[in-house]
């Protein structure tokens, strides 16, 4: 029961009910001073400490040791007299036996406050320093570097210090933890473990240099996610750029106060600049703020981009169509009539919910204005995860300005390409041609920089491998970060 007190001469053992308590004492062998090594078992005379050993059936026990005070026997000793420990049970400031493996498992995965709170119910009660401090004394495992190896950066103090996570791209398992994300750190450390085939990274070109130098020979694989990323912006600038085009079909809503605003703003300013007054003048005449009217004297023309109301579905959608026939009908309708109306015809909702809808102009709007943030989520979106009324909106969009369609098409013929295979990189080659014969510069920057990362880029869409399992456990490196914050610092994370 009490084996792990071998090294000890167990005297008595009390029963205390929630608490079950162990008298024990050294042995008494000779022991060797600390400072000159000279073995002596001259006392000088007994010290107690009382220690929490493993719990039995769900109790605590306590083991009250007597140590003994050993007097050196070589004259002018640095130390004449000292306390004798027991290797791994009796030591120095220590307050427990050997931590249970249980223990040391809780403290790595709960760290502090939580690894506290659990240790309570397992009967061998931890503070939350005591924790951290468990865990800093844990041994490191040695490390293995697997074949596929992924790399990624998190913020230690965002925008002013980040570390580096490198984990096992197939398994998942954290490897280690970088104090920066340096070229010269990933690089040193990249020679100290050679070994790794394939290593799996965004498109940081930091990251891809310290590879070249450290592993040659070594696949990098372009994250994919990364790359979708980027092409999204790139579509998105896109989309902005031919708003002009676009916009003819995308019919204001009745009442449209801040598109009219603006025109006669940009009239004004414009009117007034063609008179010779100033910018600053301006400002002062329109009452402006001096960077408005700079703004509206930058535009060749009013911009046509519009924003659409933010509404959530209600119980009054339904009844919508029944509401503008009689409103056209007979404009000067009593809402309480209508709402009499529609509740013979199911309205379940209130009074007050359908007065606001019809003040708010949603039962006369045709249809929400589309936003080139909407019409860029519908190109990104896949075909088959689109409603009807989305489909038909995305076509109707896209045939009104020649680029947009054959922007929808690119992005279609590119998502494909995201899916792994072999022969993606020749499909690749022929996409970035056909880029760059149509008229999308913001496109043409997207295949420049595919084109300065080539080869990983290649290998990101024809291997299997990617930086996803890295942000997981990026992730979950920073929630360990933040739990542990104040108490510890860059030291514990590759410990924890």
């Amino acid at each position: 029961m009490f084996s792990g007190l071998s090294a000890l001469v167990v005297e008595h053992v009390s029963d205390e009910g929630d608490v079950i308590r162990v008298m024990a004492r050294t042995r008494d062998d000779p022991v060797p001073c600390p400072v000159c090594g000279v073995p002596t078992s001259k006392v000088h005379g007994f010290h107690c400490r009382t220690l929490a050993d493993v719990p039995v059936d769900g109790r605590r026990v306590i083991v009250s040791v007597r140590l003994r005070r050993l007097v050196c026997p070589v004259l002018g000793c640095l130390w004449q007299t000292f306390r004798e420990q027991v290797p791994g049970l009796v030591e120095r400031y220590q307050r427990r036996t050997n931590p249970p493996d249980q223990l040391g498992s809780v403290v790595k995965e709960l760290a502090g406050r939580a690894g506290a709170r659990l240790s309570r119910v397992l009967a061998c009660g931890l503070s939350r320093s005591t924790a951290l401090r468990m865990l800093m004394r844990l041994p490191i495992p040695p490390l293995r570097v697997p074949r596929v190896v992924g790399i990624d950066d998190f913020a230690l103090k965002r925008r002013h210090r980040y570390a580096t996570i490198v984990i096992d791209a197939e398994s998942g398992e954290r490897i280690d933890v970088l104090p920066d994300r340096k070229a010269e750190t990933v690089t040193k450390w990249l020679r100290e473990h050679p070994g790794a085939e394939y290593v799996c990274r965004d498109g940081s070109g930091s990251y891809g240099e310290a590879i070249r130098q450290a592993l040659p020979e070594a696949v990098q694989v372009s994250d994919r996610w990364h790359i979708w990323s980027n092409l999204c912006d790139k579509a998105l600038a896109e989309v902005r750029s031919h708003t002009a085009c676009w916009a003819t079909v995308n019919r204001a809503r009745p009442g449209g106060v801040r598109e009219q605003t603006t025109r006669e703003r940009w009239q004004q300013v414009h009117d007034l600049l063609g008179k010779g007054v100033g910018l600053l003048e301006c400002a002062r005449r329109l009452n402006l703020a001096l960077n408005t009217v700079k703004r509206y004297a930058r535009m060749k023309e009013p911009t046509p981009e519009r924003r659409a109301p933010q509404y959530r579905p209600t119980l009054v959608d339904p009844y919508r169509d029944h509401l503008r026939t009689r409103r056209a009908a007979d404009p000067a309708i009593p809402v309480k009539q209508l709402f009499r109306e529609i509740q013979e015809l199911g309205y379940t909702g209130s009074f007050n919910l359908l007065y606001r809808y019809i003040t708010q102009g949603r039962a006369e709007g045709d249809k929400p204005v589309t936003t080139p943030q909407r019409f860029t989520r519908l190109l990104l979106t896949r075909p088959e995860n689109l409603r009807d009324k989305d489909t038909a909106l995305l076509r109707e969009l896209a045939e009104a300005c020649p680029e947009m369609t054959e922007l929808a098409c690119l992005v279609g013929e590119f998502a494909q390409l995201l899916t792994p295979a072999e022969g993606n990189d020749a499909k690749l080659t022929d996409w970035i041609t056909t880029v760059r014969a149509a008229d999308l510069p913001h496109l043409h920057s997207f295949a420049n920089g595919l084109e300065l990362d080539r080869a990983a880029v290649d290998a990101g869409l024809t291997l299997p491998y990617r930086n996803g399992r890295t942000e997981g456990v990026n992730t979950r490196t920073k929630k360990i970060m933040r739990q542990m914050h104040g108490r510890a610092g860059f030291p514990l994370l590759p410990v924890d």
